[in-house]
């Protein structure tokens, strides 16, 4: 089959230039425009992004429009149901899913490399006691490279590898101590016996001075989460650590740029936003009241938790989600939780408003993770933090995948200039 081209032409000059078509596996098909500054003397004006493929990547797939999540070409669903976290991290990682020979060797070396160097562990005490835990976290994950120096080079297909276990292995052991330090006790060492998630919650959760067991439904549900949460496309926080990782920056700078940029309402911290939402409509007898706000464009009030940037329709993940809440909740004995109660409540008049049904504005992943979140006794001010410490295989895989692409270039977007003309500068005492 002959490349396709899409001819351009310019109606005020009548000068023509084929654009090569770019064809993935699925998905839609892509421009190459990079010629169309040279031909032309124009760029192309894209604010946000929406309609930019800005690389070439394996990692993952989503189709908006039919509700489509494909991590390595496996839904995330049959992920969700049938692997854990560590399964889909290697997967993300290495392309495949592994045998069980190499599961075992993985999930090894990320068991055996928690613990963090006890110099870094004392940079907590650096901090202000009411610091924001994703300011702490993102501090130490950039200042790991000061530690980690003699395998850095990023060339090195080995240090690579190194630095994806390093990072995976130890960013919940700085989580956690984020976390102890707001409260102001003791750090928790991870513990090589527990499974990821239950390591994690054991170093939330335990202390010195009594026994801590963690409930397995809780280790589940939060690695349900971390499965749906592992890599989301070229979202704005992996965006950001392909931006500062085509700099040849240390992999540790670039990962951290990542959890700085994931801590805003509208990326990582929706889940808190949907909460504190949710608090502020009370009760189900407001929430007609609430819903006709939301409609009112001269309201700023927004239904937080539903839409999605690239979802056109019901996001795959919060189907899943929304189980596991009811089994938390269960578990918990509370499984008549105002704020969950609330939540279905709304979810179902939402549902049925024919303002939500024609613009496609479904409850999304984060619409049930904050109150999982909170069920699990995770304060608020570390929701942003989950986020990161999920999203970091992803961003990992992502930074793997460019850095071993001979075609990579820095990233370097141009603008479109509307500031001043050209114009002479004059002597302070002649301007008026």
């Amino acid at each position: 089959m002959a490349p396709k081209n899409y001819q351009l032409t310019d109606s005020a000059t009548g000068k023509t230039s084929d654009l090569p078509v770019r064809s993935g596996t699925i998905g839609p098909d892509v421009l190459d425009v990079a010629t169309l500054y040279r031909d032309h003397g124009v760029f192309t004006f894209d604010p946000g992004f929406g309609v930019t493929a800005a690389c070439e990547s394996r990692i993952t797939y989503i189709d908006g429009d039919e509700g489509v999540l494909l991590y390595r070409g496996y839904p995330v669903e049959q992920l969700a149901e049938k692997s854990s976290f560590m399964e889909v991290s290697y997967l993300l990682l290495h392309g495949e899913l592994p045998a069980r020979k190499d599961l075992d060797i993985f999930v090894s070396n990320i068991r055996h490399h928690t613990m963090i160097n006890e110099t870094l562990l004392r940079f907590f005490n650096g901090f202000h006691h009411n610091a924001h835990p994703m300011a702490m976290v993102s501090a130490v994950v950039a200042s790991m490279s000061a530690f980690y120096h003699d395998s850095m080079d990023i060339n090195n297909p080995r240090h690579r590898e190194i630095f994806a276990h390093r990072i995976i292995a130890k960013i919940p052991t700085i989580a956690a101590a984020a976390h102890k330090h707001s409260l102001g006790q003791p750090f928790v060492y991870p513990r090589n016996d527990l499974d990821y998630c239950s390591n994690l919650l054991h170093m939330f959760f335990a202390v010195p001075c009594a026994p801590y067991r963690v409930d397995p439904i809780y280790a589940q549900a939060l690695d349900l989460l971390f499965i749906l949460h592992a890599d989301h496309e070229q979202n704005a926080s992996t965006s950001t650590v392909r931006l500062a990782g085509s700099t040849g920056a240390n992999p540790y700078a670039a990962i951290s740029a990542g959890v700085s940029a994931s801590g805003g309402p509208a990326h990582g911290g929706a889940n808190e936003a949907v909460l504190e939402m949710l608090e502020e409509i009370g009760t189900a007898d407001n929430i007609p009241k609430y819903v006709a706000m939301a409609k009112d464009k001269s309201s700023h009030f927004r239904l937080m938790g539903f839409g999605h940037r690239v979802y056109k329709n019901f996001d795959p993940r919060a189907r899943l989600i929304r189980e596991m809440c009811h089994k938390v909740l269960a578990k918990l004995g509370r499984s008549d939780n105002p704020l969950f109660e609330l939540a279905l409540r709304l979810e179902e008049v939402a549902l049925k408003d024919e303002y939500f049904v024609a613009r496609k504005l479904y409850p999304n992943v984060d619409f049930y993770s904050g109150i999982i979140y909170s069920a699990l006794g995770i304060p608020r001010s570390m929701f942003t933090v989950m986020f990161a410490l999920a999203r970091t295989v992803g961003w990992v895989a992502h930074w793997q995948e460019m850095i071993a692409d001979p075609a990579m270039r820095i990233s370097r977007p141009r603008q479109l200039y509307s500031g001043p003309k050209r114009r002479d500068y004059t002597d302070i005492a002649g301007r008026a």
